[in-house]
């Protein structure tokens, strides 16, 4: 199915209503697509994430579960060995450790394992971030966990129409994948969202394939890199930074497994500088492999480079801690403006 363009779509939806029509629209065409996680049947998800399917679909396909990430996502890939399509949420990402060997050792491993005869059609969801002072065990996005582990795809939408075209694409996907949703942009009443997020949305399903980044705004001084909450600071500091005559060329990588450099690498071909922004821990993760990738592939045309992440320290409660570790948009304008000096 074609990716269509929205310009000339009426309605706007928030991330979380766009996940959501992706979802039951899937679960019509489909009688093995269910859904299960803790909170998500008359609580709608925590982050409004299943908002609505329990009365359309009732509790034999929307279903809440003990609190046993193991339990529950061992569950999970058992249907998904056995041909359904499961739709499994972790209510925060950071409970992942308590189910990392189904996760790593079963969920991702099975089709490899199997000589390929055994497939693991699921979709394991989770929110990630913070700026809400939650703390160390509620915020963080562990993006380059996953997708440093092999055998999971990995997915993480910034806007409304890209969250229901990677949904759609999720769901269908015979391989595991691991679909990121940062809360900040869910568009829930608790948590205002950035400007951004809210998008003009088609009614009818479509899919954006993984592995093609999105070149959101078009630049070329600088190439800025980022994905999630992160793209909308970019925006932001790129506006600012125009008024300088610094054009940024903002990039969306959407997906990071698979990692669609080949966008990348053309945008370092026009600006030949890059910045790379992650909510993730500075250390072993997306940033640094961004960065390798490039040096990798174009290092003569590299002439300057910054990287913008979480300093390697648990997430601090307080809010003004919290604020100095989580990358803004001043942090994305002073990288920019270092690069260009």
């Amino acid at each position: 199915m074609a990716q269509q363009e929205p310009q000339a779509i009426e309605r706007d939806l928030t991330m979380s209503r766009a996940m959501v029509e992706a979802i039951g629209h899937e679960m019509r065409e489909n009688d093995e697509v269910f859904y299960m996680g803790e909170d998500v049947a008359d609580y709608g998800g925590i982050f409004d994430s299943t908002e609505g399917l329990l009365e359309e679909f009732g509790r034999d396909r929307v279903m809440d579960v003990p609190i046993s990430e193991t339990a529950y996502l061992g569950a999970a890939v058992g249907a998904a060995q056995r041909g359904m399509r499961p739709i499994a949420e972790l209510m925060f990402v950071d409970f992942f450790g308590v189910a990392m060997d189904q996760i790593y050792n079963v969920m991702a491993k099975t089709a490899y394992m199997s000589g390929g005869s055994v497939a693991v059609p699921m979709v394991l969801t989770a929110a990630v971030g913070g700026t809400y002072n939650d703390a160390a065990q509620h915020s963080q996005t562990l993006y380059g966990t996953f997708a440093h582990l092999p055998g999971m795809k990995v997915v993480v939408p910034s806007t409304a129409y890209d969250a229901k075209g990677l949904m759609h694409n999720a769901i269908r996907d015979d391989d595991p994948v691991v679909y990121l949703f940062h809360k900040r942009l869910m568009g829930i009443g608790w948590m205002p969202a950035p400007d951004g997020p809210k998008t003009a949305v088609p009614e009818e399903p479509y899919v954006i394939p993984f592995g093609s980044a999105d070149v959101k705004r078009e630049g070329a001084d600088v190439t800025v890199v980022t994905l999630g909450l992160h793209v909308h600071r970019a925006f932001e500091a790129a506006e600012t930074l125009a008024e300088d005559g610094i054009d940024v060329e903002v990039i969306d990588l959407r997906s990071l497994v698979p990692l669609d450099t080949e966008t990348i690498l053309e945008s370092i071909g026009k600006t030949g500088r890059l910045v790379v922004v992650d909510e993730d821990y500075l250390s072993f993760g997306v940033t640094g492999e961004i960065v390798a990738t490039v040096a990798e592939e174009r290092l003569a045309e590299l002439e300057a480079v910054e990287r913008v992440a979480v300093p390697d320290v648990p997430i601090p409660y307080a809010r003004p801690m919290e604020d100095e570790v989580v990358p803004n948009v001043d942090d994305i304008e002073a990288a920019v403006r270092s690069v260009c000096s």
